[in-house]
């Protein structure tokens, strides 16, 4: 009985996160950002204050959503340790494996993109929240790179070529997220990342485009 309750509990957390969230959002689209208050959100998603800062502990932290999570320290544990040279595709697939196969509510996603863009305060908080996760991200790949013997004494860009890795990564995710959110895509997010990887793959070289895997071209016609 208590899975079940645990469950419940859940779904309600959810739905009222998701209440808030919806209700902000729509209200700072309708009215702009500055002028949006606390109490605002709360009489519309229909919750007390209190309850508002037991899910969010600011205004700003409604409108931003819950911050990207972080890979299980076994993910971690297992990309830092791994023998495979494709540092990136498992950096990506390390990343996404917590929450990939969900379903997001892409209109809450998309109106709280729309909202963002336009709030200059948003805007400055979001690129700080991924600042802050680009440094562990490197702090990552660079235990990754020494576990693998390479150090900053035999490659003196060592730190750049992490920084690569992960901006590249977080390049990829952008890329397939806005794909998918303006339905360019019907398949899963996974099979979205795995071709967005590909395609990195083919732009850098490190895999031939599929018309060059075919029967070689033949000679034109005189």
């Amino acid at each position: 009985m208590t899975g079940v309750d645990e469950g419940l509990r859940a779904r309600k957390r959810a739905a009222t996160q998701s209440a808030l969230e919806r209700a902000a959002i729509s209200l700072a689209l309708e009215h702009g950002y500055d002028s949006v208050t606390v109490d605002m959100i709360c009489e519309a998603a229909m919750v007390s204050p209190r309850t508002f800062f037991n899910y969010f502990g600011t205004k700003e932290g409604v409108f931003l959503g819950a911050a990207p999570p972080m890979p299980a320290e076994a993910e971690i544990h297992a990309f830092v340790h791994a023998a495979g040279p494709d540092v990136l595709r498992d950096l990506v697939g390390m990343m996404t494996a917590a929450f990939v196969d969900l379903t997001p509510d892409t209109d809450l996603l998309q109106s709280r993109r729309m909202l963002i863009e336009r709030t200059p305060e948003l805007l400055t908080g979001e690129n700080t929240r991924i600042a802050e996760m680009e440094v562990r991200l490197v702090r990552l790949v660079l235990d990754r790179f020494r576990a693998q013997g390479r150090t900053e004494a035999s490659t003196p860009d060592l730190e750049d070529e992490a920084r690569m890795v992960v901006g590249l990564g977080g390049s990829v995710m952008r890329y397939s997220m806005q794909k998918w959110f303006c339905g360019g895509f019907a398949g899963a997010p996974r099979e979205l990342l795995q071709q967005s990887l590909a395609l990195v793959q083919r732009i850098t070289g490190s895999a031939a485009p599929a018309a060059a895997q075919s029967s070689p071209a033949q000679s034109p016609r005189r």
